[in-house]
């Protein structure tokens, strides 16, 4: 069982040096892809003000800077301080200090005002967050009216003959990979855990709807094993 005791800001502040690779590891590359495909389905203008939820080492944050240009900005908000670290240095070394700002903070209450941000995403995040729904009232909240959300994340196959290999990947392999590899089988426990609790694409759907989302639509990846959701205020 994963230790209870450590928090989920624990968790990652402990897997952040790994981060990256085990995200390669763990994936096949294959977040990369579904970032290109998202971004094709909802490409966000030049100019834009983005919040990216969540952030980790800012890989979309950076993506995201990249595409809007310096007429626009982005912000990346994670709890993990050494998730933020990480991200630092990358932005950093490709120099987009003025197209982006790091914040450390709570997804499910930031402290922006309403209806700020031309575009709120959030890369697998969602299901780590303690309580989802607010997390969700939250990006509605921060969104300018006609503005839209961008939600990428793991989902659950319901192919009866890929759902048990998805399964068994994730509970069996993905924890060993981090035992062998970086020492921390429990964190990556932890992670299958949240995979396998998190509601599915449809139930997402549905939440969003109710939130008050409009357009609400969504894309699956690999037989279901990602999926984006898109939304608009």
């Amino acid at each position: 069982m994963t230790d209870k005791k450590q928090t989920p800001q624990e968790i990652f502040n402990t897997i952040a040096p790994n981060y990256d690779y085990m995200n390669n590891v763990i994936s096949l590359g294959t977040h990369k892809a579904w970032r290109k495909k998202v971004a094709k389905t909802m490409p966000i203008p030049k100019g834009s003000y983005v919040l990216d939820l969540c952030c980790g080492t800012a890989d979309w944050t950076i993506h995201h800077a990249q595409t809007v240009g310096p007429s626009g900005h982005v912000v990346g908000l994670d709890f993990s301080e050494n998730m933020l670290k990480i991200a630092d240095q990358k932005v950093v070394e490709l120099h987009l200090g003025k197209e982006i700002t790091l914040v450390q903070g709570d997804a499910m209450a930031t402290t922006y005002p309403d209806n700020t941000f031309d575009y709120v995403t959030i890369g697998f995040g969602l299901r780590n967050l303690p309580d989802k729904i607010a997390g969700l009232k939250e990006m509605y909240r921060v969104l300018k009216h006609g503005g839209s959300v961008i939600i990428l994340e793991t989902s659950q196959p319901d192919n009866p003959i890929v759902r048990p290999a998805w399964r068994f990947y994730f509970s069996k392999v993905m924890p060993l990979l981090g035992k062998v590899l970086t020492k921390q089988q429990a964190e990556y426990k932890y992670l299958d855990e949240t995979t396998e609790e998190f509601m599915s694409y449809q139930e997402l759907v549905d939440v969003m709807t109710e939130i008050g989302f409009n357009e609400v639509h969504f894309e699956r990846y690999n037989l279901g094993a990602a999926a984006a959701h898109f939304g608009t205020k």
